[in-house]
């Protein structure tokens, strides 16, 4: 009778089982509940017996000292704020510190206590990130080739290369990409105040009359913007001479476009006992005279010499003037520029790397001869002087957005811009003629006009930053470690 192959195989499967169990019981092994194999899971597929077919495995060695694990976790990186979901890490506010610790040091200023510091940027460094998640939720967004334009400039300003200007923040202690960072949300809250508050400001004709009223018949007033260097009277010679020089540095920094209210901010920001920042308008009578000789002779935004008071070396800054009928928008001759430009703004069809392409190209071909820029006004302009051929006359100082007027004012006669934006759009400037004319009525008034909208400007951002920095969620952990 033939045996189906099932059923040998099944005789072959048991008698190697009983083979391995009798192997087991002779070296004294523990056999397997379900196969009678030794050192094989329940389910295993292999047969083999060991101490015949396999070599026992040798017993782990101890691990080394150097690489045992640690018996408590090692602290790279921590938490020390959250704003809204956003956090901020030790790391970036101990690099902030060591950054502004280096340039208040550099300035020869006195540090506070390093808690005091740290607590100081911490909030400075919450209310950034708080703006400039508002900036991003209204839709603020920055690319990397605006970015990059940005450094650029700023490289420039600072008569090196790009890849200088990274060498010298990178021996700052400040990676590239970080600064790159900080660029990045500073120009998005720069946009959104353009698009969002900029834009939005209007100033009626009866708003200037009463302010030029009140200029005929108003006390004379100043605001000034003031920084102290702290020296009691009866300081050591040296360490008067020493105040002094600092003073006389500050004085300079502010002389050479270094923003006065940034060095204030940054004085304030280390504890310093500054007694002054921005006093707000006061007539003449509640300033201290010696304050009132300093600036009298000063235009708004120069900058007097370091003045000295019991109380230590005083630097003043002419922040306004109103008042005694003495206008600072309508005296003595002013610059005027005629000046045409191409506008184009982005939409839903024209991106903003397809608008400023476009303008590049624009520009090349008019500097090139092939096109006439006045053509190329009234194809593209959406601007009001576009059938001008771009014309917007004659200019003075102040008639147009910052960002335009300095643009404007860094060309040669004839010379074409690159691209620029503004709160408008991205603009092609070119500067026709330049003539030096009396202040007209007409000056007058459209000087008013900017200041007030300037002054309008920024109380409503400063309003904005206040509202925003109410309405975010913020959790201090600072001091948790």
């Amino acid at each position: 009778m033939k045996i189906p192959l099932t059923v040998r195989l099944l005789a072959f499967v048991l008698a190697c089982a009983s083979f391995s169990v009798a192997l087991a019981q002779l070296s004294g092994a523990p056999a397997n509940n379900l196969t009678g194999t030794t050192g094989a899971p329940a389910g295993g597929a292999s047969f083999a017996t060991p101490g015949l077919l396999t070599s026992p495995r040798p017993a782990p060695a101890p691990a080394s000292a150097a690489n045992r694990l640690p018996s408590e976790p090692v602290l790279v990186d921590r938490i020390v704020a959250i704003v809204n979901a956003e956090a901020i890490t030790d790391r970036e506010l101990r690099q902030k510190v060591d950054v502004v610790s280096r340039r208040l040091r550099s300035q020869g200023v006195t540090l506070p206590p390093p808690q005091e510091l740290q607590r100081q940027l911490l909030e400075r460094m919450v209310s950034e990130a708080a703006q400039q998640q508002a900036a991003r939720e209204a839709g603020g967004r920055i690319d990397e080739v605006t970015i990059d334009r940005a450094v650029a400039r700023i490289a420039q300003d600072a008569q090196l290369t790009v890849a200088q200007f990274r060498a010298r923040i990178e021996a700052d202690g400040v990676s590239f990409q970080t600064f790159r960072q900080e660029i990045a949300g500073e120009l998005t809250v720069s946009r959104f105040r353009e698009r969002e508050i900029d834009s939005r400001i209007q100033v009626s004709e009866s708003e200037v009359d009463v302010y030029l009223a009140e200029q005929k018949t108003a006390a004379i007033e100043f605001n000034i913007a003031q920084i102290l260097v702290p020296i009691g009277e009866d300081a050591p010679a040296d360490k008067v001479a020493n105040a002094r020089q600092q003073a006389q540095g500050i004085v300079r920094m502010g002389r050479t476009g270094t923003d006065f209210a940034r060095i204030v901010s940054n004085l304030a920001s280390t504890g310093e006992p500054v007694q002054g920042g921005i006093t707000g308008m006061r007539t003449v009578d509640r300033l201290p005279a010696l304050f009132v000789e300093a600036v009298s002779p000063l235009k708004p935004g120069e900058v007097a010499d370091e003045v000295r008071s019991p109380a230590g070396f005083h630097i003043l800054k002419m922040i306004e003037r109103r008042g005694g009928g003495w206008s600072d928008v309508g005296s003595g001759p002013v610059k005027q520029t005629r000046v045409r430009h191409i506008l184009i703004r982005v939409n839903e069809l024209n991106n903003e790397t397809q608008v400023i392409r476009r303008l590049t190209e624009i520009a090349d071909r008019t500097r090139g001869g092939s096109v006439d820029f006045a053509d190329m006004a009234r194809q593209y302009s959406v601007d009001g002087s576009a059938g001008q051929g771009g014309d917007l006359g004659w200019v003075y100082q102040g008639d147009t957005v910052q960002e335009f007027e300095r643009a404007m004012d860094a060309l040669e006669i004839g010379q074409i811009s690159e691209p620029v934006r503004s709160p408008f759009g991205f603009h092609l400037i070119q500067v026709l003629e330049r003539r030096t004319d009396e202040a007209s009525t007409d000056r007058v008034r459209s000087a008013t006009r900017n200041l007030l909208r300037t002054r309008k400007s920024n109380e409503r951002f400063q309003e904005w930053v206040t509202e925003v920095r109410d309405r975010a969620y913020v959790e201090y952990r600072l001091e948790d470690q």
